[in-house]
């Protein structure tokens, strides 16, 4: 497949990844519906992308976690479009506590964005992309498959995710529905800026180097890449592929390494 005139939802699309994909979608002329909290901003963006790349854009204000905003997003896209080619599971949020000082709260308010955001936008379009026969994306994180010291909620969520798209993957194997899982290595975006610390408040600064990360624009890039390709698992860097590896063969060497990395933080929750 291609994208020209594919109707493509994209959640969490008012900054970082999620811009940027819609941005190399509008490139490849895809119609795109953009859907996150932040209402003015996508209007913004929707009509750059129109006015740049003479595609058809839809903004939604939703936010992922509650099951209604999920239902509106694939009603107002069938009502503009009358079909779904693809679904784009991208808005997140991530943490930066250790579990012992975290509020509980903390831990439901990334499971009901990162895990039931994704079930919730799944459940509503799935009718629509079983008769396109198009593709199912989560864009997840190394850190749905190895546990990340100050990340409990992020971690659980994400593993979360990609143990209900791997059983999607398996309960669709007949049907011609792509199911992709996504899992960029550290994305220079504003995810660790408004991660949240131990009450719930945004931290408002990274805990990293951004210099050295991925940019959003090359992750845009390589999910694209991966959707045409209709690739089942895109691990995007090499130090992604070696932790995965790394933890399933030499679990306890993968502690040990992950709890070093992870001490070198700017003001290190682990030392």
């Amino acid at each position: 497949m291609d994208f020209k005139n594919k109707v493509v939802i994209i959640t969490g699309a008012s900054s970082g990844i999620g811009k940027a994909l819609a941005e190399e979608l509008a490139k490849r002329g895809a119609n795109l519906v953009l859907g996150a909290r932040q209402y003015v901003t996508l209007c913004e963006i929707t009509a750059e992308l129109e006015k740049n790349y003479q595609i058809k854009a839809l903004a939604v204000q939703a936010d992922v976690s509650k099951e209604e905003d999920c239902a509106a997003l694939v009603e107002q896209t069938l009502h503009t479009f009358g079909k779904i080619d693809v679904l784009i599971n991208n808005a997140g949020l991530s943490m930066r506590a250790l579990f012992k000082d975290l509020d509980l709260s903390v831990l439901k308010n990334l499971m009901d964005v990162n895990f039931w955001g994704t079930v919730y936008c799944t459940k509503y379009a799935l009718p629509e992309i079983l008769k396109t026969k198009g593709s199912i994306i989560g864009v997840s994180s190394i850190a749905g498959y190895r546990g990340l010291p100050g990340r409990t909620g992020y971690s659980s969520s994400k593993f979360a995710m990609n143990g209900f798209m791997e059983s999607l993957r398996t309960e669709l194997l007949k049907t011609g529905v792509h199911v992709m899982v996504a899992c960029p290595g550290f994305t220079t975006s504003n995810i660790r800026v408004a991660a949240l610390a131990k009450d719930g408040l945004a931290h408002g600064e990274t805990s990293m180097e951004e210099g050295k990360m991925m940019t959003a624009e090359e992750v845009a890039v390589r999910i694209s890449d991966g959707i045409i390709a209709k690739k089942r698992t895109l691990i995007m860097t090499g130090q992604g592929k070696l932790a995965v590896w790394v933890n399933k063969l030499f679990p306890a060497f993968a502690d040990k390494k992950v709890f070093e990395l992870f001490a070198k933080e700017k003001n290190p929750l682990i030392k």
